[in-house]
């Protein structure tokens, strides 16, 4: 069964596995966030790359920097909004990634939206997204800034479009071939 789960090292062997596989199949990965920022005006930034995330100790600091994502207070790009960061898991194996954006800014009105998700190619096609966009809707209700989320998948990516309508998105337009749908969040 699939379950979000905050980030953590226990996850390392099969995160690095599916880092594999999304790397393998050359398709971008959302709901990880980036692996690289530059610094910028008294943003220290970081970097990370597989072979260091290979290092126990290194897959550590990735594992805090995406738990410390989410307050209001953790250092951040400037116009970037807080973000959870959860990992999907079925049993105790790592399965995909998504997160959940506490505002959006302009450039996630139009692309990005407020949760974002992806599965590794070898677990998909056995609800992992859709079981963990229903539970990110709880999650999201009292985070987010509003009663209702948006969430935008490409127009071709009919994998995506079905799982956030199975989850009562409310398609609301398109835009450059990004679709646009609203869905309300779900009390606790």
């Amino acid at each position: 069964m699939t379950h979000l789960v905050p980030p953590h090292v226990r996850h390392q062997d099969s995160y690095l596995a599916a880092t594999d596989e999304f790397l393998a199949s050359g398709e971008q990965r959302d709901g990880d966030g980036d692996w690289v920022q530059e610094p910028e005006d008294g943003y220290a930034g970081f970097a990370f790359n597989r072979d260091g995330l290979r290092d126990r100790g290194e897959f550590a600091r990735f594992v805090a920097q995406r738990r410390r994502a989410c307050d209001e207070d953790a250092p951040r790009r400037r116009g970037w909004t807080p973000v959870t960061f959860l990992w999907m898991v079925d049993g105790d194996e790592y399965v995909g990634s998504l997160a959940i954006r506490h505002r959006l800014t302009e450039r996630l009105l139009e692309e990005g939206g407020h949760i974002g998700y992806s599965v590794r190619p070898t677990a998909r096609r056995h609800g992992h997204a859709t079981r963990a966009l229903a539970q990110a809707l709880v999650l999201a209700h009292g985070v987010v800034d509003g009663p209702r989320v948006l969430l935008t998948c490409l127009e071709e990516n009919a994998g995506s479009r079905a799982v956030i309508e199975a989850n009562g998105g409310e398609y609301e337009d398109s835009r450059g071939g990004v679709r646009r749908y609203w869905l309300p969040t779900r009390p606790g």
